[in-house]
């Protein structure tokens, strides 16, 4: 007969909520349920943590404890281990680290790629950082910094033209007009003709010497770009691609869906050729058949042939996912911004772009991590970026037979970068996760 005092009798519905059983929450109750949970999980487990004890402490000592940090060469680094390559000689890493970050940069103006780093920091921030405040203001400096970044690490006068001014002025009013009839099906063919004519008169001036300069402003030093090496050569390449590919290929799966056959006709054979065609062929055109298409004398800097194509590669990418992030939207989207009467643009950037975009997430972050590691097939082309003059580094006879150390710091800050770009994507969908 049991005892009402200590075990009392509740009505149906009136029992109180008990805590669960302390061996199914908490540190125990994860370790039973992800570790423990079938035999097969317990020898695995077992075997893992057999595996972890037999490299965990030998990778530990070579990283950390037993490495070296400070020596003259390799023959001093191994002279104070306990034996030759008993560790990791960081000393390489340290020794270099300048000519990794800035090339052949000349040393009295590193400053201003110091400033450029912190620049693009503050850009990042500001870009990517919803609750800040002043957020437009932010966006159009994250939107100006490739130019800033650019007149920084390369300088040099800032020279104003009549003919630049002129001309600039009518290609960008003819390119807005000219995109307005685009997207509204009413584009005729003068308004075409007009288009290319403006802007090939833009360059023609652009590029000649009869500029009728109207003021010159003394500016930074100039730097060439064969300067540019390291990580700082790849921050260059990745984020230029990244930056001018994004809206690039929006415009591409805009024109690919377009109604105009010519149009989409266009887009879809830049977009299928850019796609068949590896990157490392492009970046061989860049680098030696361009060229051949110039006009005799005329000189086309090779860094700016790579950026243009990198750009243009990865452009072909996001247009297909934001293509297919365009038509997994249903057509009610579409039916409801022309019940609300809303112009091709407006609909657009109100209503289908953001649904669009926030579908492609994964996608375009995708094509943003491969672009960022593509960035090393420069070296190819002879532009020496982080692995190229990591690779030039070890030839030095003081650091022969360190390439481990090289190539353990070069995985690091790609892993770094990438991750990074990885796990904001994730924190970005959770946030503009809809479906609770």
């Amino acid at each position: 007969m049991s005892d009402t005092s200590t075990n009392p009798r509740y009505a149906p519905g009136t029992h109180p909520d008990l805590p669960p059983p302390v061996r199914t929450t908490g540190i125990v109750g994860w370790i039973r349920a992800n570790l423990l949970s079938s035999p097969l999980n317990v020898a695995l487990t077992l075997l893992s943590l057999w595996f972890l004890w037999a490299i965990l402490p030998p990778s530990i000592h070579w990283l950390f404890t037993g490495a070296i940090w400070t020596a003259v060469d390799r023959k001093e680094c191994w002279a104070l281990m306990d034996a030759p390559r008993d560790a990791a000689c960081w000393a390489f890493i340290r020794g270099s680290f300048e000519l990794f970050v800035y090339g052949w940069y000349p040393e009295p103006e590193r400053w201003r790629v110091n400033l450029t780093f912190i620049l693009f920091i503050a850009a990042i921030v500001g870009g990517l950082r919803e609750n800040i405040p002043g957020k437009k203001y932010w966006l159009i400096f994250a939107a100006a910094y490739p130019f800033i970044a650019a007149y920084l690490l390369l300088g040099g006068d800032l020279e104003m033209s009549a003919a630049l001014v002129v001309f600039s002025g009518i290609i960008v009013i003819g390119g807005i007009f000219a995109a307005k009839r685009l997207a509204s099906g009413r584009y005729r063919f003068w308004h075409f003709i007009l288009t290319i004519v403006a802007l090939g008169l833009t360059l023609l001036f652009w590029g000649s010497d009869s500029n009728f300069v109207l003021f010159t402003i003394q500016g930074l030093s100039s730097v060439g770009t064969n300067k540019l090496g390291g990580i700082l050569l790849t921050l260059v390449v990745a984020v230029t691609g990244i930056a001018f590919s994004l809206p690039l290929g929006i415009a591409l799966a805009l024109g690919r869906r377009s109604n105009l056959p010519a149009l989409r006709g266009v887009c879809v054979i830049f977009i299928e050729f850019i796609r068949g065609v590896p990157l490392i062929t492009l970046l061989f055109v860049a680098s030696t058949m361009l060229t051949y298409f110039l006009p005799p004398g005329s000189t086309f800097d090779l860094l700016m042939r790579v950026l243009i194509m990198v750009t243009l590669f990865a452009s072909a990418y996001i247009a297909e996912v934001v293509r297919g992030g365009l038509q997994g939207l249903s057509s009610g989207q579409y039916e409801a911004a022309d019940a609300l009467g809303l112009s091709y643009w407006k609909a657009h950037r109100l209503i289908i772009l953001p649904q669009a975009l926030k579908i492609s997430i994964p996608g375009i972050v995708n094509t943003f991590i491969g672009s960022f590691k593509d960035s090393t097939l420069v070296l190819i082309i002879g532009m020496m970026d982080i692995l190229g003059l990591g690779r030039a580094r070890l030839n030095d006879p003081e650091w022969l037979g360190l390439a481990p150390e090289l190539y353990i710091f070069i995985s690091l800050f790609f892993f770094i970068s990438c991750f990074s770009m990885s796990r904001y994507s994730l924190n970005l969908e959770r946030k503009l996760h809809t479906g609770h």
